[in-house]
Parts: structure tokens; sequence; C-alpha cells
């Protein structure tokens, strides 16, 4: 099986005892010193924790880093380190001349570019004017303005196949292209070596390892993923890859940061150069804020969907588009789990966007008695009056009156949210469902979990929820042990 080097980058100081530098050991290949954060680190210290090689970078301010100092102060500072590295990055636009490029031979360089990209012909020129310096590898990173940008990194791989050419999009919208790029021949693949990344739209080492299994390139016949903005937290690609790869499924399923939906779809999706570079669609997961635009693009779809005009499962299928919606089973099962069917059950569902309209229809139709509670009245009343469902401002809501609460807000998705309604008042056996799930449990079902209440984590609606769409993108089933074991609810109930 292929593999990519892994190059972990060092954005902080290593504890003394070099432990964290040990555990990147079997994974990663080389570690990369951002001298401009971590300062001249001590190389033979790190090779006596770290069995690979070590690169040596002092990223300009210029570049995106946070190396400001004079042209003479830098340039003796990489030819200090070109002593004592194996690899130096070199700047394509103030390190090559002639005391520096002495100093580096040729085996030990890095050259690299950050910029906008000017489309493919404009990086097209700027690569040209790179391999006139010889260099071990050439590295050039695209700021994305737009979804196109993101694409021309890949375009430019894909016609280069050279096993010397790093290319991607930096920031959260390129952060698919880092995914992809080795796939089209990059021989390297960034990540932070600890939480903080070395720029933006980095990946932390861990997740590239826990979600894509990497450095290995697992074979990829088509590609899914997860639409929405913000999508870096999402556990999805670390169930569905690792149900890929359980299965022997030729898939890899990316994070799409998309914050214009439209140009999107029109520039990556319905362009079709990816699917030239033989990368074809399967599907898509949709999340907030994109599940009411997602219907609009469909060629066909779902009762549901069409009645809560949203969806969150894109098919492709037979050359159309197909919207679904599967955000109601992720409730329905993870309630049937508590003995709790909906039919009869007093259900407020918080929250009126497309995942809130979704679950509130879906379990109005399973004979539940559904009452929207939303912060801004417009809205949530015509949704009730869309559903045929009750309608309460948030400012007014009695949790008191309901067996179930769902959370359909995005309320919960970052530790400081405020909670979505105070649940003082709720009764005993309510049970509170979070659709927001993270590293740790939401504040809104701490706070259920200290009134004696019964909830049920974000984690396990997604994992019912994410099941149909993995048949549906697969024409296989996700075991259900296995799911719980990929999102660490083993131990749950």
């Amino acid at each position: 099986m292929a593999e990519a080097t892994l190059v972990a980058t060092l954005t902080a100081p290593p504890d003394e005892a070099g432990a964290s530098l040990a555990a990147l050991a079997g994974r990663a290949a080389v570690l990369e010193v951002r001298a401009d954060l971590v300062g001249d680190l001590d190389p033979d210290w790190l090779r006596a924790h770290f069995p690979g090689r070590l690169l040596y970078t002092l990223r300009s301010r210029a570049e995106g880093g946070a190396f400001e100092a004079s042209r003479e102060r830098r340039r003796r500072r990489l030819t200090e380190a070109a002593a004592r590295y194996d690899l130096i990055d070199l700047e394509m636009e103030s390190d090559l001349v002639a005391p520096l490029l002495e100093a580096v031979p040729e085996s030990r360089r890095l050259l690299s570019w950050h910029g906008a990209a000017g489309g493919i012909d404009g990086l097209r020129r700027r690569f040209a004017t790179m391999t006139a310096t010889p260099a071990a590898l050439y590295k050039l990173v695209v700021e994305p303005a737009t979804a196109s940008d993101t694409l021309a990194p890949l375009l430019l791989l894909g016609e280069q196949r050279r096993a010397d050419l790093v290319a991607f999009a930096m920031g959260a919208m390129g952060g698919w292209t880092r995914l992809l790029a080795p796939r089209l021949g990059a021989p390297w693949l960034f990540a932070a070596a600890g939480e903080v990344p070395g720029a933006p739209g980095q990946p932390a080492f861990a997740k590239l390892v826990r979600d894509y299994d990497l450095p290995r390139l697992h074979p990829v016949s088509w590609l899914a993923g997860l639409l929405g903005n913000p999508v870096a937290h999402s556990l999805s690609p670390c169930l569905h890859n690792g149900g890929y790869r359980a299965l022997g499924i030729p898939g890899l399923y990316l994070p799409f940061h998309v914050e214009q939906f439209g140009e999107f779809w029109l520039d990556v999706v319905e362009g079709g150069q990816l699917e030239a570079l033989g990368f074809p669609w399967r599907g898509f997961s949709v999340t907030t804020p994109h599940k009411d635009v997602a219907l609009a693009v469909a060629g066909a779809a779902s009762p549901l969907a069409n009645l809560a005009e949203a969806a969150n499962t894109l098919l492709f299928e037979q050359g159309i588009w197909e919207a679904d919606s599967t955000d109601l089973t992720g409730v329905v099962e993870a309630l049937a789990a508590r003995a709790r069917p909906p039919r009869g059950l007093t259900v407020a569902v918080l929250g009126a966007g497309g995942a809130g309209r979704t679950v509130a229809a879906g379990l109005a139709r399973a004979g539940a008695r559904v009452v929207i509670a939303n912060r801004s009245d417009q809205r949530g009343r015509e949704a009730a009056a869309q559903l045929g469902c009750e309608f309460v401002p948030l400012r007014d809501f009695d949790p008191g009156r309901f067996d179930v609460l769902v959370n359909a807000t995005p309320l919960g998705h970052v530790p400081e949210d405020e909670l979505v309604v105070e649940l003082g008042g709720a009764r005993d056996g309510t049970v509170v469902v979070d659709l927001v799930y993270g590293a740790a449990p939401t504040r809104w079902l701490e706070a259920a979990r200290q009134q004696g209440l019964e909830v049920v984590d974000g984690r396990e609606v997604l994992l019912h929820q994410a099941r149909p769409q993995f048949r549906m993108m697969t024409g296989q089933d996700l075991p259900l042990p296995l799911g719980r074991e990929l999102l660490g609810l083993e131990g749950a109930a």
C-alpha cells in the first residue's frame, strides 16, 4: 500500500522529557521546526527523541509566519541552521541569494511559496519560475479567496505528476485539498504536532491518523464528504472513513468548509474538474447552515425532505442529485434505544432551521405532539404553520410541559455558548437530546445530567443518522458496534 510522508509541524516547545516527540514515531517521517514560533531548538536533542528527518522553517510574516526581523538576521539564522538540520525551507521571494544557496545544497532545499493563485495559469507560471532553482522539494500554498481557487493546486498536481511537488490550498476553505493532494502525487502532508496549527487550516496530526489512517493511502475510487460551516470539529470523517476501511470500501470522505454554497456547488461539484482527475462524486452529508439550500440543487427529493424544505443528504444516482434527510432517524433511533418511541410523547424541538424542521415533521408524522420553539418568532411561526405544529417563542418556553427536549440549534459548538433554554422546570423522566456534539458534552447536556435528567449525546444522534447515509452512499451497512467504537461510545448508554 502506498504511503504519504507525514510532516509533524512543531508550533510550541516540546515537553522536557520529549514524550510528545516520541509519540510521533512510526507515523511522522519528518519533524518541521517552526523556528519563527518556537525559536532555534537544539537539533541534537530533537534527534534523541524523534527518529526522522528535521526540517527548519523560519516562516516570514509576508508568507504567513511570525518572523519579521531584518534580511541579514534571517539569512544568518538560516545559514546557521543549514549546518545542523537535515532540510531547510527557503522562501522563494526572499531567500534565493547566493550565500544561502551555497550554504544549503540542492538535496536539502525545500523551496516554498505562499500567496494568491492567480488561477491555474498563474500557478503554472509560479511553479515554472520556482523550478529554475534546483531543490529537493517545491511547496506551493494557495491562499484561496473563492471555492474555485482551492482547485488550482490540485489541477497543478494532476498536470505535473511530480514526486517533488507539494501543492494545496490553506485556510478552512482549503483544508480538504491537503487531504486529497497525496492522491495526486504530493509526497508530503503537513500536520500540526499538537493542537496549535502552524498555518490556517492545518489539521492536527492525531486527527489525520484517526480519521484517515495516514500515512497509509487506502485505495480511492470516489469521493464523499460533509458540507457545512464549520466542519473542523466534525466526527463524520472519522465515522465514514473508519467504516470504509473496515469494510474494504474504496471511498474517501472529506470535510468541506463551505462559505458560499452556490459558488462551491457550481465550481467544485458541477465543474467536473475533480472527476477529470479521477475522483467522481458519490454523495454528501449536509450540516449547518446549508440544509435549506441543499434541497435546491437536487433533481429529486424524498417526501420528508420536501415537507421540511431541507436536506442533510445528497446522493448522486444515475446522473442526478437526490436529496433526503436522516436527521429524524438519528433522534428516533436514540429514543428507541431508551424505550421511548415517539407515539404519544410531547416533544419540544428547539430551533426552526433545516434540522429542526426535519425532526419536527418526522416526529409529528410518527405520532408525537410536537411544539417548535424558536428565538425568531417569524421563522418559528412559519415553520410551525408549514408543519402543522404548535409554536412557542423561546423566551416563553416552559420545559416542564414536555417528555422530550431536542436542541436543533447551533448553540453548543463552543464551550462559551449560552444554554439553549434553562432546565430548572423540567420534570423527572424528561429526555434531553442534543444534536450538537464536541470533544466534551455540551453545557446543556451537563446541566441536564446535574438535574438528573436522561440525556442523549449528539454523537449518538450522529451515529444513527449517519448509518442510513452510509448505506445510501456505499450499499453496505455500517455495523452499530463499529460505529460506537469509532465515536467513542462504547461505554455510553
